[in-house]
């Protein structure tokens, strides 16, 4: 992974605005079908995604780690069983962190960078504190969330992305949405066309 600036705040939700740079990242959960045709668009437009893993996700299909990173992806931590983290206590926000940090190295050797905390946009104090307990340095936050979560359909996915998106853009995507995958290829096209590309957080904010 490329260095980070020294100076880059604990929480992140955009990158430089000056550049032409994006970042597409994705929640991971959902069926294995959904995300091997997400990677597959994401190969044939040539793009390079973040994908904040769930750990109950990488339990049931632990090969999705290595296929994400193999495909020249970047991996990063989002909980382990994606409950809402700003509500817990120290020691259960710590144990859901570290359980999915846990995994992550298991099964790549390594933790990843990214902390995106689950069913909260940003790290709370007490997020932060036992964020950095497990070892993480960065909460990855957005500045465009497509809401394709709620199923919207690909046309209303394709639309709330594109409306926002600008150069240093982060993102919020999720795998598990038939919606998403009918939506991505139109996605990659139009920022091309804006002269955007898609690549890792860790491009964006190196």
């Amino acid at each position: 992974m490329p260095p980070l600036p020294a100076d880059l705040p604990f929480q992140v939700s955009a990158g430089p605005r000056d550049g032409h740079e994006v970042a597409l990242t994705f929640h991971g959960q959902g069926g294995a079908d959904i995300a091997e045709a997400l990677l597959a668009e994401a190969a044939s437009a040539g793009a390079r995604i973040t994908v904040l893993a769930v750990g109950t996700w990488l339990d049931d299909q632990p090969q999705i780690a290595r296929r994400i990173l193999d495909a020249g992806h970047e991996l990063g931590n989002h909980t382990q069983s994606h409950g809402n983290l700003a509500s817990m206590g120290a020691d259960a926000a710590y144990a859901e962190i570290a359980g999915c940090a846990e995994r992550l190295e298991r099964l790549t050797g390594s933790k990843g960078r990214w902390l995106r905390p689950s069913q909260t946009e940003y790290c709370t104090p007490t997020v932060m504190e036992q964020a950095r307990r497990a070892g993480y340095e960065h909460c990855l936050g957005y500045d465009v969330d497509s809401l394709d979560y709620t199923d919207p359909g690909p046309t209303a996915v394709h639309r709330n992305v594109m409306d926002r998106i600008r150069p240093g853009s982060v993102v919020s995507l999720h795998f598990g949405h038939r919606g998403t995958v009918l939506a991505l290829p139109a996605i990659l096209q139009d920022l091309d066309a804006r002269g955007l590309r898609a690549v890792t957080a860790s491009e964006l904010f190196a």
